[in-house]
């Protein structure tokens, strides 16, 4: 990987002149040695996250900044400026959210240990057997000569030793901060257990393991599709993949690497025509944001290296190979291949080939599936339950109306047929409150106990939803039934278009219209490619709904299919070419 390790020089270098730019010199500020980030705000974590890649160009031979006497005084003012704001408890706050966090803090951790893990002369579980140091720094089994061996204790200079010294006083402290745990979400607990345990190994702390297994006996979120609880592909899957790697690393247990495996394979259906992540599972922030897999180049590299999965070092490089198409910075890993220093020695000729798959993961309610130029995906529980990717163009499917509480249909399961298909279904169960049979304490509505109130059940509406793969498109089938006359809607929501044909109109696209057509089929397109989209059906135009109902897709253009239930409609949407 020695291209990929060039790139990741330079750009590494890059990102230190930037952070330069957004650091605080001014010794009469208080927030001295700290970085503006993009929204003015200055605080640890961001400040670790330039500090670190800083320590990696300082101590990297092959950078532009290897021991600048600017760059040392840059890191030890970064590394001031943290140690100022670590409270007395080791604890760092996340000022936008979290305060005395103790997951913030793992986080802030985790960043630095690799450059500690480097200053203090220490290897990697994956090293060779020839190049092995342990996490005490001594070689293991196997004797090298003097020459060969990985030795940096005996080659670091003053100020490396400085920069050690502050990094272990920061790690340390907040490694024991960590002890009084407290966290918010899933992904949090594998942070602080991951961190807890390295640094258990690190400081010989019995106590730091201890506090590491409270969290590790609920047992791993990740099931067996590979499919992590907050379903985040594009930010915290690969957040839980390192916790899981460092576990491995600090424990011997490769069991957590299993999950980390599994992961992988499941992203690499996941990845859309374009190179980016479909993220619009996402039960987090990163929800139908635009994400590459950069940020997963490490993880693939480390598990194929160290299980020979030829696929997994194929994606490193597509990333690489996206990287340069997209003008993507390279990962922030010159840390790891300094550790590492066989990566620049693997070489690996082929990019990842994804071809065409279908893929059901039935735990975790998706299917995904890649035919030619585009890639489909079917969802349960969300009411954007189709998508369709063609490189250019991205296609959103909702049925939306209002039956009693509901507004929208989200699927309770799918089921995949014996013809290849998938069947989406949902009952949504009508009701109405009842009054109480004995008078209830109070007049206040807000103060009832509605929970005890009586009701009345139905009718029942029943929404079946087929979605069939067919050569150059899909094919989606609505039906409705159980209730009658309920003017319902069924939305395909574009990005990436900029012209529609249909023979009663042409008209330019700029993203913010809406359409229903009476009749016929339609073409979408942009100049590269042309979806085509049949059979259009007006009966009403009764399109936004009630006064809570789905909103419309922002930022799409979005044409209407609309019809009163009970209804039974089949839409074809095509490649105009077939492919």
């Amino acid at each position: 990987m020695e291209s990929h390790y060039k790139k990741i020089v330079k750009d590494t270098d890059r990102r230190v002149i930037a952070s330069m730019q957004r650091q605080i010199m001014d010794g009469g500020n208080a927030c001295y040695g700290g970085f503006w980030d993009g929204t003015g705000i200055v605080q640890a974590k961001y400040a670790i996250y330039q500090v670190a890649p800083m320590i990696a160009a300082y101590c990297c031979t092959d950078s532009a900044f290897y021991r600048s006497g600017e760059i040392f005084e840059r890191i030890i003012a970064g590394l001031t400026y943290i140690r100022g704001v670590q409270h007395e408890n080791g604890l760092f706050d996340y000022i936008t959210c979290n305060f005395f966090s103790a997951p913030d803090t793992a986080f802030c951790l985790k960043k630095l240990l690799p450059v500690y893990e480097y200053l203090r002369g220490m290897g990697e579980e994956e090293i060779s057997p020839a190049e092995k140091v342990s996490w005490i720094g001594k070689i293991t089994t196997e004797e090298i000569s003097p020459a060969e061996k990985v030795s940096w204790m005996g080659k670091i200079t003053t100020g490396e030793m400085e920069i050690l010294r502050r990094l272990e006083e920061i790690i340390k402290d907040g490694a024991d901060g960590m002890l009084a745990g407290g966290f918010h979400t899933p992904n949090h607990r594998w942070a602080i257990a991951s961190i807890l345990m390295a640094c258990s190994k690190y400081f010989g702390s019995r106590k730091m393991e201890e506090a590491a297994n409270t969290y590790l006996k609920e047992g791993i979120d990740c099931n067996e599709d590979g499919e992590f609880s907050e379903k985040s592909a594009g930010n915290y899957n690969r957040i839980n993949n390192d916790a899981m790697i460092l576990l491995s690393q600090v424990t011997g247990d490769t069991t957590y690497e299993q999950h980390v495996l599994r992961n992988l394979r499941m992203m690499l259906t996941y990845i859309e025509p374009d190179g980016s992540i479909f993220t619009a599972n996402s039960t987090r922030f990163d929800k139908d944001l635009l994400v590459y897999p950069t940020d997963y180049y490490m993880e693939y590299l480390r598990m194929g290296q160290k299980y020979n999965i030829p696929e997994f070092l194929a994606m490193c490089n597509f990333i690489f190979d996206l990287a340069g198409e997209k003008n993507l910075a390279a990962p922030d890993c010159l840390i790891w291949f300094m550790l590492c220093p066989q990566y620049r020695n693997l070489e690996f000729g082929e990019s990842y080939d994804f071809g065409n798959f279908h893929a059901f993961y039935r735990d975790s309610g998706i299917v995904r599936g890649r035919n030619g130029r585009f890639t489909y995906t079917v969802m349960s529980g969300k009411s954007n339950f189709f998508y369709l990717h063609s490189g250019t163009i991205k296609l959103e499917v909702k049925v939306c109306g209002s039956f009693c509480e509901h507004r929208a249909f989200k699927a309770d399961n799918i089921e995949q047929l014996p013809g290849g298909g998938y069947h989406l279904n949902q009952v949504m169960r009508g009701w109405y409150y009842l009054p109480f049979e004995d008078a209830p304490e109070t007049s206040d509505w807000w103060k009832m106990n509605q929970v005890a109130r009586p009701k009345k059940y139905g009718p029942n509406m029943q929404i079946d939803v087929w979605v069939q793969e067919v050569k150059g498109g899909v094919d989606i089938r609505v039906k409705t039934s159980g209730v009658e006359g309920a003017p319902w809607r069924i939305e395909l929501a574009f990005f990436g278009v900029n012209f529609l044909t249909s023979r009663q109109i042409d008209m330019p696209l700029t993203g913010s219209e809406v359409l229903v057509v009476k009749e016929g089929e339609v073409e979408v397109a942009n100049g590269y490619e042309t979806l085509l989209i049949e059979t259009c059906l007006e009966k009403h135009h009764f399109i936004e709904g009630k006064e809570d109902s789905e909103k419309k897709t922002q930022g799409a253009f979005t044409l209407y299919l609309t019809d009163y239930t009970a209804f039974d409609r089949e839409i074809h949407i095509r490649n105009k070419l077939g492919l």
